[in-house]
């Protein structure tokens, strides 16, 4: 009966969709249009160096390197293995989905157990540094003070998704996982690296050539889904779903102290970051701090979009979508509290700082918002000399 149902509504939703393109073209152009310049000129250049550089990485045995040394930390704070650091750390470098990806290949490469991979993708997926003091801060506040209180709330936030999720999954676990040596040996991680390296059977120009292909299409599987919900996302608007799923939200917010004007900007940055985060900057009636815990959810649940790219990228391994569900819930939830608790030391009391400060802030957004604007003007050049690439290795394959 279940398996009916979920067959009658998958098939209804995908024909209205349908139905909407038909009666709204001209704005589902122009959704479909915003997704594709987003990913044409910020997402596809900025996250491509990244995800290139993990799989070599990872192929070359760095990982594994890199893995024995951080275990002290990620093992008994994350009942993680080590290679988890590098997971975290590159995934707030380069925002989501990087966590995913990174994690999907560790996970494939049987780096890490299914539970540990569940644990890692759960907290590895972070907004990175300048999507929060550039766009965000600057760009939609226009308040460069702001990217502080937003990036320690985020991921500080994240952190605790981490730790409270090292409670996941123990009676699954393989007891041998937690008895590894987690002491720091630099002798033993070089070795690792070697033997890694000495049973690569891949020459370095085959590395590279599937580091392009693999980084290529996950790229272009995430431009499908970012452009899909732009769409989805303004169609739902112009049906009046989003404005009837509004009314429904203000009973909670009603009950948390939200005012009303913030439930369509929330709406929209559940299922798309950006987007929701401009339309909450420019919310009426409404106070910074009342901003600013909404904006800190968003960021911390990732959005619907983020989460159905990840979804594509576990589908590829055995790790469960569920506890990421989970975590981007915590880390949302978390984020809100911390920005109200620090909301006066690390936003209100630094109001009065000095001239100098506010200087040396602006200096830093607006470089921020150079990096983003100069992604932007190369971003569609990087994009088709990468994609032109990825299609000349694909082809001399085939022919070879």
């Amino acid at each position: 009966m279940k398996s009916h149902i979920k067959v009658y509504t998958s098939s209804f939703l995908i024909l209205s969709l349908a139905v909407c393109l038909i009666i709204y073209p001209d704005q589902s152009l122009e959704a479909s249009l915003r997704g594709l310049d987003m990913w044409w000129e910020i997402v596809f250049p900025s996250l491509l160096p990244f995800f290139i550089t993990a799989e070599l990485l990872i192929g070359f045995g760095v990982v594994k390197f890199i893995g024995i040394l951080f275990e002290p930390l990620m093992r008994p704070v994350f009942r993680v293995s080590g290679v988890g650091g590098f997971v975290w750390a590159m995934g707030m470098a380069s925002g989501y989905p990087s966590g995913a990806k990174i994690t999907a290949r560790l996970r494939q490469e049987e780096q890490i157990s299914r539970i540990e991979a569940e644990r890692l993708v759960s907290f590895t997926n972070a907004s990175n540094p300048l999507f929060i003091f550039g766009a965000v801060s600057v760009g939609f506040f226009h308040d460069p003070k702001l990217g502080l209180l937003l990036a320690v709330s985020h991921y500080g936030a994240n952190a605790f998704v981490g730790f409270f999720m090292r409670f996941y999954g123990r009676k699954e676990e393989n007891n041998d996982q937690n008895n590894k040596s987690s002491h720091f040996s630099l002798k033993r991680a070089l070795l690792a690296m070697y033997d890694t390296q000495k049973e690569e059977k891949r020459g370095f120009g085959k590395i590279l050539g599937d580091a392009v292909l693999s980084s290529v299409h996950t790229l272009l599987m995430i431009g499908g889904f970012i452009i899909m919900f732009s769409v989805f996302n303004k169609l739902l608007f112009l049906v009046n779903i989003t404005p009837f799923i509004a009314e429904m939200l203000n009973v909670l917010m009603d009950l948390i102290g939200l005012p009303h004007d913030l439930s369509i900007p929330f709406i929209s940055g559940i299922f798309e970051i950006t987007l929701g985060s401009q339309m909450i900057s420019l919310a009426q009636n409404v106070s910074i701090l009342e901003q600013i815990i909404v904006v800190s959810f968003i960021l911390g649940f990732n959005g619907l979009s983020v989460q159905a790219q990840v979804a594509s990228i576990l589908g590829e391994t055995d790790i469960r979508f569920k506890p990421y569900f989970i975590g981007r819930l915590i880390h949302g939830f978390f984020a809100s509290v911390l920005s109200v608790l620090l909301f006066v030391p690390l936003y209100v009391n630094r109001q009065a700082i000095s001239s100098d400060e506010i200087a040396v802030q602006m200096s830093f957004g607006d470089r921020s918002i150079d990096w983003l604007h100069l992604i932007s003007s190369w971003g569609p050049f990087i994009t088709l000399i990468a994609l032109t690439l990825a299609i000349f290795i694909q082809l001399k394959r085939w022919i070879s």
